[in-house]
This record gives C-alpha cells, sequence and structure tokens, in this order.
C-alpha cells in the first residue's frame, strides 16, 4: 500500500492524539562495490536510496519515551534514565542504543512520541537498523538547542551498534545514510572519514536490487567472526609489514610479498579479499569517471567471487542469485550487496532488460531455492533530514 506524508501525519495523530507532528527520515544505503572492507579502515563504495525509515515525532516535557513501529506489535516505553537493552523489545533496541548515544553527549532529552514507519525490509543488507538509529537521532537533535553535526549523530549511531546492540559494525551505513547525495555514490576512506561523491552516470543501465527472501541477523551470524579472523590475521601480517597501522593500507603489491607470514589458509583467504576488495573499489571510481560500466560490472563480478571463495559469506541463496543474473543478456555487473548470509544483490541491467532479467532470475531463483526472490527499482537518493510540510512523497508502508 502506497502511503503519502499526510497519512503518516493521520497515523500519527490518531495514536497519540491531536497536536503538532514533525517527520524525519534517514535512507538505506546499497553498497555498490567494497564490502567487509569499512571494520579494516578501507574504502567503500555506497549510495544512499530513496528507500528508507520515516518517524512522526511531537516531544513531550517528562523525560518519557514512546516508541511505536507500523511493521511490530510490540513497542517500547522509558524514561531518558531508564535506557536498557530488552532483548525482548527487538526493534526498539536501535532507537534505545542511539537515545543512550544523545544523553552520553549531553543532551536534555525532554522525551518524545515516535511512530516509525518505512519501506526498508529488515534483514535485507540495505542498512535498515543504521537508518532506523540514524532517524532518531536526527529527530531527536531538532529538539535540542546544541545540536550535533551529521558527522556527530554518524558515530554515534556506529557507537550505539558496536556497545548497546553488540553487532561490530563499521561506519560505513550509517554515514550513507546520512551523507547521501540525489544521484551519486560516495567513496569513503573508513579510517579517515575522507570522502566525496562521485556522480553515477549509468546510461541506459538500471540498478536493480534482489531480496533473497532470506534474512539475516548479524548479531546471531558470523559476522564479528570474520571481524576477529581479520584482526588476527592482520597480527600476524604485521611481522612483515610492521609499518602498516591497518588492513586496509595494505596494498596489493606488498601483499603478494608478505602472504606468507599468515600462516593459516583461512586467514589468508579472508585478507585476501580484504586487500584485493579496496583495489576494486579505488577501480570501480575510475571505471565510472570513464563512463566504461562494462569495467564497473566486471569489477562487480569480481566482488562477488572473491566474497564467497576467500570470505565465504555468501551462501546459497545469494550466489543462485548471482549466477542467474550473469546468465541474462543486458546483465553487466552483479554482487551481493551488505554483509551477506542472506539479504540482497545489486545488478546492474540494461533498461530494456529489466523485464525478462526479472523474470529469468525470479524463476530459476525459485527453482533452485524454492523462494520468491524479491525486485526492487530504486533511486538513489539524499541523505538523512527533516521532511517539510508540504513535502509529497510517497513510500511503502512498513
Amino acid at each position: 500500500m502506497r502511503v503519502r506524508v499526510e497519512a503518516a501525519r493521520e497515523a500519527f495523530t490518531r495514536l497519540y492524539g491531536p497536536g503538532e507532528v514533525r517527520l524525519f527520515f534517514a535512507p538505506g544505503r546499497v553498497n555498490l562495490i567494497g564490502e567487509h572492507t569499512d571494520y579494516t579502515g578501507g574504502y567503500v563504495f555506497p549510495a544512499a536510496l530513496t528507500l528508507g525509515t520515516w518517524a512522526a515525532l511531537r516531544p513531550r516535557k517528562d523525560g518519557v519515551f514512546r516508541l511505536v513501529s507500523t511493521r511490530f506489535a510490540k513497542g517500547a516505553r522509558f524514561t531518558r534514565n531508564e535506557v536498557r537493552f530488552r532483548r525482548e523489545e527487538g526493534w526498539a533496541n536501535f532507537p534505545k542504543g542511539m537515545i543512550r548515544e544523545l544523553a552520553e553527549s549531553g543532551a536534555r532529552l525532554p522525551g518524545a512520541d515516535i511512530l516509525y514507519f518505512g519501506d526498508l525490509p529488515p534483514g535485507a543488507g540495505l542498512s535498515s537498523s543504521a537508518s532506523l538509529g540514524l532517524v532518531t537521532g536526527v529527530a531527536l537533535s531538532a529538539l535540542e538547542d546544541r545540536k550535533p553535526t551529521m558527522l556527530d549523530l554518524i558515530q554515534m549511531v556506529r557507537r550505539a551498534e558496536n556497545r548497546f546492540i553488540g553487532v561490530q559494525c563499521g561506519i560505513m551505513d550509517p554515514f550513507a545514510s546520512g551523507m547521501g547525495k540525489a544521484g551519486h555514490a560516495i567513496l569513503l576512506h573508513c579510517r579517515r572519514l575522507e570522502y566525496h561523491h562521485v556522480p553515477l552516470n549509468l546510461g541506459d543501465y538500471r540498478l536493480l536490487i534482489i531480496h533473497t527472501n532470506k534474512a539475516r541477523d548479524l548479531a546471531e551470524s558470523k559476522y564479528n567472526e570474520r571481524r576477529r579472523e581479520c584482526r588476527e590475521g592482520f597480527h600476524q601480517l604485521r611481522q612483515q609489514l610492521p609499518e602498516a597501522t591497518d588492513l586496509g593500507g595494505v596494498g596489493e603489491e606488498a601483499w603478494q610479498e608478505a602472504q606468507d607470514a599468515v600462516k593459516s589458509p583461512r586467514l589468508r583467504k579472508r585478507l585476501a579479499h580484504v586487500i584485493t576488495e579496496n583495489a576494486r573499489v579505488l577501480q570501480s571510481e575510475q571505471a565510472l569517471k570513464a563512463g566504461d560500466l562494462h569495467r564497473f560490472g566486471e569489477l562487480m563480478k569480481a566482488s562477488h567471487r572473491s566474497l564467497r571463495e576467500n570470505y565465504e559469506v555468501t551462501g546459497r541463496e545469494l550466489d543462485a542469485l548471482f549466477d542467474a543474473a550473469i546468465q541474462v543478456p543486458g546483465c553487466i555487473g552483479a554482487r551481493m550487496t551488505g554483509a551477506g548470509f542472506g539479504g540482497c544483490t545489486v545488478n546492474l541491467v540494461h533498461r530494456e532488460a529489466v523485464k525478462s532479467f526479472r523474470q529469468r532470475v525470479g524463476e530459476q531463483y525459485f527453482a533452485e531455492t524454492g523462494r520468491q526472490a524479491v525486485f526492487h527499482a530504486t533511486a538513489i537518493g539524499d541523505g538523512a533530514r527533516e521532511i517539510r510540510e508540504g513535502e509529497e512523497r510517497e513510500w511503502q508502508c512498513w
């Protein structure tokens, strides 16, 4: 069902009563290339989507927070002095973690009634959790006299997921959600937080996101295990490269000369993916600047193969989508996006082939997995912000 902004205000009023309502939005993101490189201090190449999370908000004066989502039956009610992780509250822990971060930064937090909406499928690898945390931060900071910067909020989102939720994610997801620019990707160096926007001039090609219909929960996955493997492998690598400060700063040439210092074949594969993936990100920027979409597409495919063979985070469903996609004429690029273990692929498909691509990939994927693939056609949009009065935007309600 398509729902307009005014309908969101009406839903909020039915739930919390009449009065002023403010709306805020934080997009999800698709990472075009550069997977599992953010927490190792390397390069990523994400873009903000026009899909995301909305928060309808009304401030209170008693320090009480009431959180409700149109998707989930269970909400949360607590005071600013009672912000604790409760597993039974599920999704609400993400905004609660952000509230904790705001409190520690010195925000006065007068309390608020908040109703969350959105069109990002949870567990799809499109950064629904970072979107949820950031929209909370943008909304609540609008009530403060001393407002944090967007970069401050981005870093709070990461800390909230690391410390409050217990997922050792990197900076990429909230950064893309906060710093997105319509029609552009972001080339970001995750350790230095240096970035610039790169125009996405795709011509006759379209980006299509396909959800495996298999959700994945990072806190319950092998995500943290991969981080530990990278730390362990880098510790061994530094025996040959003592000047290296992080894995993201190791180039391919240095890796070729020093890789024997990593004794475990498993750890050597993990590091090989990260180092070659960093190189693919930089090569992708150059390919796009040169207008060489076919080269960019080949780099996307090489990324997926490395994630499958070296990092081992794809799995049956993502590989089935990838293998089906690259067989369809008109598809020049495909790869998993997000942390893996389920979630989505991103595909570069000629506009005239989109219909046949959806049919053929959907049929082959169902035949191999018994699951229905979900196709998302989305544009590249702007970052987190307040939705002003009169902005007529349509979105898919959770």
